[in-house]
């Protein structure tokens, strides 16, 4: 079952995609702690001295935000799960600003390995993970959103499920796939072991 504060958030977001900015303000002290902590737990897994703050970031994304117009938001899981997705990309545009700056400097080479937990460990190497999610999304686009919705997001597989509007069997059969792939290509960058 739903709980008020959820089904008032969904309300609120259907109210703002309709086109009702007052819904809007309603809305952002309600998410602003959830927007928070997922913010930080991207920002604590990046590499010392990055020099985007969480506080940054949740601003990067609010003005996404407001520039999207008549989305049509399913409920909060829907709208944390979009917000996730935004944050990745920021993160990801800002590690290829910085790559483009060092003009190729030894980025560190991600792996993923079979035991990864959900949202425990982020890569450091966004960009390396972006390209394969990129590759994966070709292959099969749905278990691409499946892990952009599970190890970034943060959503549990209910919540995923939910979401694209499949089965818990289907998320877990999906992100195994999913984790495989991308193991096996981000293996691909790596130096070969002496």
């Amino acid at each position: 079952m739903t709980a008020p504060a959820d089904t008032h958030i969904t309300e609120l977001l259907r109210a703002w995609g309709s086109g009702d900015k007052r819904a809007l303000d309603k809305l952002t002290p309600l998410v602003y702690k959830e927007l928070h902590r997922i913010a930080h737990r991207y920002m604590t897994r990046e590499a010392p001295g990055h020099t985007l703050q969480t506080t940054a970031l949740i601003n990067e994304t609010y003005l996404r935000l407001v520039r999207i117009r008549e989305v049509s938001w399913h409920d909060r899981a829907h709208f944390f799960a979009v917000c996730a997705g935004m944050m990745r990309r920021i993160l990801t545009d800002f590690a290829r600003s910085r790559r483009y700056i060092k003009r190729g400097a030894d980025a560190p080479h991600v792996s993923m390995d079979e035991g990864l937990t959900v949202s425990r460990q982020l890569p450091t190497d966004l960009v390396a993970l972006d390209d394969a999610l990129q590759g994966l999304a070709l292959v099969d686009p749905r278990a691409s959103q499946l892990v952009e919705l599970r190890f970034f997001g943060g959503l549990t597989a209910e919540e995923a499920a939910e979401v694209l509007g499949i089965s818990t069997e289907t998320v877990t059969r999906d992100w195994r796939m999913a984790k495989v792939y991308l193991a096996r290509e981000l293996s691909r960058g790596r130096p070969p072991s002496r």
